[in-house]
């Protein structure tokens, strides 16, 4: 089994910056995608970015290009979302998701999920 855990979410204002993280532990897989989906109250789970298998290649939904970016640190297991110019549309339950597949799509489903970590834009 594998463990995903985000962290780094919270209440923000508009324009403001928040980091979140994914730790992965558990079964150690040698080649995974890594992506991160939101989900708003009343509205369906979006894929807003992903990282392919590789770590070479990122993909960013039309919504959030421009403030926000994904990372991974293979060496310390980590995945990162880094969200900048924040907006209330933002707001959002986050998840971290683990596939090992070259990359993760609107249509995938994930290996692995997190628990989620919740994150609102509000002034």
């Amino acid at each position: 089994q594998v463990q995903l855990l985000e962290s780094g979410g919270g209440l923000v204002q508009p324009g403001g910056t928040l980091r979140l993280s994914c730790a992965v532990s558990g079964r150690t897989l040698s080649r995974y995608a890594m992506g991160w989906f939101r989900q708003a109250p009343g509205k369906g789970r979006e894929l807003v970015a992903t990282i392919d298998w590789d770590g070479l290649s990122t993909v960013l939904a039309d919504s959030v290009k421009g403030r926000f970016a994904i990372s991974k640190d293979g060496a310390k297991n980590m995945l990162y979302l880094q969200m900048n110019s924040l907006k209330p549309e933002d707001t959002a339950v986050y998840y971290c998701a683990l596939d090992p597949q070259p990359t993760i799509t609107n249509t995938s489903t994930p290996y692995a999920w997190g628990q989620g970590t919740q994150v609102t834009v509000s002034s």
